[in-house]
């Protein structure tokens, strides 16, 4: 049996292709991984609904006055909408799943899901280059700081994804579920879908490995910038210089922890879905793919935090919505006044 990967959350053993059996691989069952790992879906949809519902109640109350607000916004969501579908996927992986509730995550909440994961790589790809037009200013021109352009961007990238892989995806995927045990996403597939499928397989794998380059370049950018100007001014401030690196390492510790390993575990799958390549599936390989897929949905639990770390309008508007419902809270600000107080 061939490893074949495709843009779908469902039964991983779905994904694999038994048009294409190799005599040398042996037959696996890989039901209790599906088992398993669907419990600890369930388990992160709660806390995620929970932080990006408070997230996006915030937001709401956000006036969209600077290009990172805007893509802040975009952003929750992407993360609120990925949750939302969390709870079908999980279920459609258990071994008692009916065939109609497989066939809906095949068709509709897998291809979302997906969908606004690439949503979230791209627009954290453009909140990294705003910070890089902000802070570096190449050519000493604001580049890119518009609000316009911004909503541009953010406008483009949903059109972009939803326009070119989740209504083609989802109008392609038309047979009925005939085959119920091996390779069942795939069975729903016309053949223009299955060749469409290829393509966005790649141009996903493509997409997130140039912004992976960008969002690299942008911050070591940055972070050259900001001690340069430390270095320049004489300033000692080794406090501000820490929390400079924390804010650059938080942030490329959520992209990288979060959707590296995924993709470089697509890599292979890719190369076999372009070139035909037979790989037998091993235990480890499938769950390897399977705990490294739940790595990368959390990101919808980090990224909230990641809001308060960067946007002062958002944090500020946290506390005050929260203090407002008799939420006390001790800003640092706060502790600072108290300190001098005393």
């Amino acid at each position: 049996m061939c490893i074949c990967t495709q843009l779908l959350f469902l039964n991983y053993p779905d994904s694999f292709n038994t048009s294409q059996l190799s005599a040398g691989c042996p037959q696996v069952n890989f039901m209790t991984v599906e088992n398993v790992m669907s419990y600890f879906f369930f388990l992160l949809f709660p806390v995620a609904l929970i932080l990006n519902g408070v997230a996006a109640w915030v937001s709401l109350h956000l006036r969209s006055t600077s290009t990172f607000i805007v893509y802040l916004k975009n952003l929750v969501a992407s993360d609120l909408l990925m949750t939302l579908t969390l709870p079908v996927n999980a279920a459609s992986m258990q071994s008692g799943a009916t065939v109609e509730l497989r066939a809906f995550a095949c068709r509709y909440s897998n291809v979302i899901f997906y969908c606004c994961m690439y949503a979230s790589i791209a627009l954290m790809g453009l909140i990294s280059l705003d910070r890089f037009f902000k802070i570096v200013k190449p050519c000493g021109k604001m580049l890119g700081q518009s609000v316009m352009f911004s909503l541009v961007m953010s406008v483009l990238v949903w059109v972009t994804l939803i326009g070119g892989t989740v209504l083609p995806t989802i109008t392609l995927t038309d047979q009925d579920p005939v085959n119920t045990t091996d390779n069942f996403c795939m069975s729903l597939k016309s053949k223009s879908g299955l060749i469409l499928h290829k393509f966005v397989v790649l141009s996903m794998e493509i997409l997130f490995w140039f912004v992976c380059l960008l969002v690299v370049f942008c911050y070591i950018c940055i972070t050259m910038k900001v001690l340069q100007s430390f270095k320049n001014s004489g300033s000692n401030n080794n406090q501000g210089k820490k929390k400079t690196k924390l804010r650059v390492f938080l942030i490329l510790l959520v992209f990288f922890v979060c959707f590296v390993p995924f993709h470089l575990m697509r890599i292979p799958f890719t190369l076999q879905e372009i070139l035909g390549i037979n790989i037998c599936p091993q235990l480890w390989i499938v769950v390897v793919h399977h705990v490294v897929l739940w790595v990368s949905t959390t990101n919808a639990c980090l990224d909230p935090f990641l809001y308060i770390f960067l946007c002062r309008e958002y944090r500020d508007k946290l506390v005050d919505m929260m203090k407002a419902r008799g939420i006390c809270i001790a800003t640092a600000g706060d502790a600072i006044a108290l300190m001098k107080s005393t």
